[in-house]
């Protein structure tokens, strides 16, 4: 079944689900995955879809796994995503530039 919703609908969805996201901790970092910019972009089609393209501080990093199950655990606090996928990206390149104010700032990065 398709759900049609209107634009500004599908934008509150994708905040909703960024808000979502924002829940996501590095475990490493101890800062959500939102904050530290790995979340490059965030789709949702109309029938509940939503893919979640991303990437990660390097690019051996041991915490792929528990991340993307984190993801899809915490979409499930958005009802109108029916299904998700993680999308791993390495470009571009994720540097610390990426991260926001409250990041550095809590890391100690200027």
């Amino acid at each position: 079944m398709s759900e049609q919703w209107t634009d500004e609908e599908m934008e509150a969805i994708k905040e909703r689900i960024v808000t979502a996201l924002e829940t996501v901790i590095d475990p490493e970092l101890g800062i959500d995955i939102v904050n530290l910019g790995l979340i490059y972009e965030v789709e949702f089609a109309s029938d509940g879809f939503c893919t979640i393209k991303m990437t990660l501080t390097t690019m051996g990093c041991p915490l792929a796994d528990v991340l993307t199950e984190n993801i899809h655990e915490a979409l499930k606090e958005v009802p109108e995503v029916t299904d998700s996928e993680v999308k791993l990206v390495w470009y571009p390149a994720w540097t610390t530039d990426k991260m926001s104010r409250y990041a550095r700032i809590a890391l100690g990065i200027r």
